[in-house]
């Protein structure tokens, strides 16, 4: 097996990316309600702004973050008017809802099981994104 394949198996290939009209603000809220956790923040232009943010999820991927203020005009901006769904897979959502309401998350849907096996619930932030946390980690491949 070469290098290069060696290296693409331990690559998450998929991140989902946000914009926030206040990245700050979503950063704080994924952080200290949901558990991410801050790999790297690089501001914007604007006081307080937040230009590209990474935050690891404790089982693996992440979410990229950014303010629409942010400074460069971008193709992306549009996303700050459209909120997104979002899963995460967690071994514990019953001890997770509580950490998220603390933090301003507002209920969507109260903890439930689910008739594929999971259990879990769905808050959104403080933008109206929706993030749903269940025990659910996907089929096989």
């Amino acid at each position: 097996m070469s290098t290069e394949t060696k290296q693409q198996k331990n690559v998450i290939g998929v991140w989902p990316t946000l914009v926030y009209r206040d990245g700050a603000a979503a950063i704080r809220f994924l952080t200290e309600g949901l558990g991410f956790r801050l790999i790297a923040s690089y501001p914007g232009e604007s006081e307080g702004s937040i230009a590209h943010a990474e935050l690891h999820w404790p089982t693996g991927g992440g979410v990229m973050v950014s303010s629409l203020d942010r400074g460069a005009d971008s193709e992306f901006d549009v996303l700050a008017d459209h909120p997104a769904s979002n899963y995460l897979v967690y071994d514990d959502p019953d001890g997770l809802l509580s950490r998220a309401q603390a933090a301003g998350a507002k209920l969507v849907r109260g903890l439930r099981d689910e008739d594929y096996g999971s259990r879990g619930f769905t808050v959104s932030d403080h933008e109206g994104n929706f993030w749903s946390v269940g025990t659910y980690a996907g089929e096989k491949p």
